[in-house]
């Protein structure tokens, strides 16, 4: 999933810096507009304790991680519960993947197509997690709406793929609140026009300074009523982080 940035934005995963990006694409008004949302979410480093609530038609599960990451490549996600799972990690250095699996006591480098697949049942995928965005260069973003919605001024931007973008999304839809920058939603949609799935966002706070959405929820909307949902319980920006920590002997602890 190209469309993402690992840090900076949620700081753990998700699309929050990537708005910023948007910023440098083809519509120069909505330049203007995105470039004051980066400055909220990129921070130097990221500290993070986050729950996973995966809600599928037949089965539930929550999962308790810990996130450090630094200077937008370097990612540690650590599994501290369920107790079956703990220990369960995942490294990225620059453009290079590691899962390690505490019950194998086994260290996997992993392929770009593995970072594709579904993450512990999850409706978030490995890439979705620590994938850097190539955005920039594969989306052209224009405007696509100014106005209110249930009482709320926002603005809406279309991101669509260039001709010679090899990406997964046909055309990626965000909604930002025009106040003061916040997210509310980004919907994917296939190469046939087909909306996929919805990432929304909410549960504001100030953390370190910088207002965030605190709660997101990943929906498949062909898999309905299924969801994932991410909450922050605790997450510090701009903390010191010590550099052995990205070690890949790290992962093993």
């Amino acid at each position: 999933m190209r469309w993402q940035k690992g840090i900076g934005a949620i700081c753990l995963i998700l699309a929050w810096s990537s708005f910023g990006h948007i910023a440098r694409a083809d519509d120069q008004p909505a330049r203007g507009r995105l470039s004051g949302i980066a400055p909220q979410f990129i921070g130097q480093s990221c500290i993070a304790t986050v729950v996973m609530e995966i809600n599928k038609e037949d089965w539930q599960r929550k999962i308790k991680m810990q996130f450090w990451a630094l200077g937008g490549t370097k990612f540690l996600i650590r599994i501290l519960e369920p107790q079956e799972d703990a220990g369960t990690a995942i490294l990225k250095v620059d453009n290079t993947t590691w899962y390690y699996l505490p019950k194998a006591k086994r260290t996997v480098e992993m392929l770009p197509s593995m970072m594709l697949s579904s993450w512990m049942g999850s409706h978030f995928t490995l890439s979705d997690l620590v994938s850097e965005s190539t955005l920039t260069d594969d989306y052209a973003t224009a405007t696509s709406f100014e106005g209110d919605r249930n009482g709320v001024a926002v603005s809406e931007y279309t991101l669509t793929p260039k001709s010679d973008a090899a990406v997964v999304w046909g055309k990626i839809i965000l909604e930002i609140r025009q106040a003061d920058q916040m997210p509310v939603w980004q919907r994917f949609y296939d190469e046939d026009g087909k909306l996929v799935r919805e990432l929304s966002f909410s549960d504001y706070k100030t953390v370190s300074g910088k207002l965030i959405p605190t709660h997101l929820v990943m929906k498949p909307l062909d898999q309905a009523p299924e969801q994932t949902s991410i909450t922050f319980e605790n997450i510090v920006f701009d903390s010191p982080i010590a550099e052995d920590i990205f070690a890949l002997k790290n992962l093993k602890q």
